[in-house]
């Protein structure tokens, strides 16, 4: 936490003491690093990692700058999924308050005039791609006054195939707006996104807080048949005991299914959690595993983007990903506030290959190698993010 405090850095009364009820009193570095150009209307290409406090970076100048007179959307922040629309409309929900303006959040898994009702009298909207497209096409959202653009987790929108979608909205959004851009990653697609949208941006890059640093991760990588999979993943659940919680990844939505209901067979609750669900279905499933009621939740990837659960104390890949940005992001989903976690990966005689190349390339080798691929090594997840820099690109 910086020893700055909001009102330093330009934050209005009202908004200071919203953060202020929620017993937040400084900003974080992300915050202390976008506020001063944000809020002044420039435009922000921000690199900082999920946790660090970016939803109130461009929350807070999102309501500032934003009018609460007007009755169509005036700010417009783009999330991948339904989940996170979720989190940044709660998270920014209380500053908005006390600043007059109302929020809707609008997702896939939905039913959609409802949603749309919803839009109506708001200043703040929060959308998933794929399902604001539909609303606009239906005529249903016009998106004629935003004046603040947020793209939030940009490389994930852009991983789950949403560039199409996302550079049709840009199109229906005046070029006359501030362009706020947040992403673990402004390589590639995201820093051609980036170009093509923002005018002279800022350019941030932080790190996260340090009691919310990586701990250590174990990476183990299991040899496994088609006949004993199942029976290794019950054994190596069976060390999540009474206290943690394993978030299993499976590569399909039936798979999820029939995986969630096989470990049920073995005496093992589990939830499943995938993109065909309703969104009660899913809300109810994320509920259950945050409070424990089962300790075990089996997700696609899809599904699981945006989740943020401090508590994950085991990954499992019982299907390997696919490539290694795949394997980060899945394994990334422990070892979170500093606490150490374990990642392991199932391999079949046929995926031994490809995953002990993608094993190599992210400094595994040693915990690939040896008879079975039992060996555990310790590796140390960080964030190489310069501190504290801000440029111009």
């Amino acid at each position: 936490m910086s020893d700055l405090t909001f009102a330093a850095l330009g934050v209005s009364d009202p908004v200071v003491q919203a953060l202020a009820a929620r017993d937040i009193h400084g900003p974080f570095q992300i915050q202390e690093l976008v506020l001063p150009e944000a809020l002044q209307g420039a435009d922000v290409l921000a690199k900082s990692p999920t946790g660090s406090g970016k939803t109130l970076a461009f929350g807070i100048p999102l309501v500032e700058r934003t009018d609460r007179n007007g009755g169509a959307p005036a700010a417009l922040v783009l999330v991948p999924t339904r989940e996170l629309a979720q989190q940044v409309s709660e998270e920014i929900d209380s500053i908005a308050r006390a600043k007059g303006l109302h929020i809707a959040a609008v997702y896939g898994g939905g039913p959609v005039v409802p949603q749309a009702k919803k839009v109506k009298g708001c200043q703040i909207l929060i959308a998933t791609p794929g399902r604001l497209q539909d609303l606009c096409d239906r005529r249903l959202v016009s998106l004629d006054h935003v004046k603040v653009l947020v793209l939030d987790e940009a490389d994930r929108m852009l991983d789950m195939g949403f560039k199409p979608q996302v550079e049709k909205i840009m199109r229906l959004i005046p070029r006359d707006r501030q362009t706020m851009l947040f992403s673990a990653t402004l390589d590639g697609e995201v820093g051609e996104l980036a170009r093509a949208y923002t005018e002279h941006p800022a350019y941030v890059e932080a790190e996260l807080p340090r009691d919310l640093e990586q701990g250590e991760v174990g990476h183990k990588f299991v040899a496994v048949t088609a006949e004993d999979k199942i029976d290794r993943l019950v054994e190596e659940l069976a060390a999540v005991g009474d206290t943690g919680l394993a978030l299993v990844f499976v590569r399909t939505k039936r798979g999820a299914d029939r995986l969630a209901t096989k470990l049920a067979r073995q005496g093992v609750g589990a939830a499943a959690l995938h993109g065909d669900m309703s969104q009660n279905a899913r809300e109810r499933a994320l509920d259950r595993f945050r409070d424990r009621t089962v300790r075990i939740l089996v997700a696609t990837d899809v599904a699981a983007r945006g989740l943020d659960i401090a508590d994950v104390t085991h990954v499992i890949n019982f299907d390997p990903p696919e490539d290694d940005k795949g394997y980060v992001h899945r394994i990334g989903r422990t070892g979170r506030a500093g606490k150490d976690g374990s990642g392991i990966t199932l391999v079949l005689p046929e995926q031994q290959a490809e995953v002990s190349r993608v094993a190599a390339r992210l400094g595994h080798r040693e915990s690939f190698e040896g008879e079975g691929g039992m060996v555990v090594a310790k590796a140390k997840v960080l964030y190489t993010s310069r501190r504290g820099r801000r440029s111009r690109w």
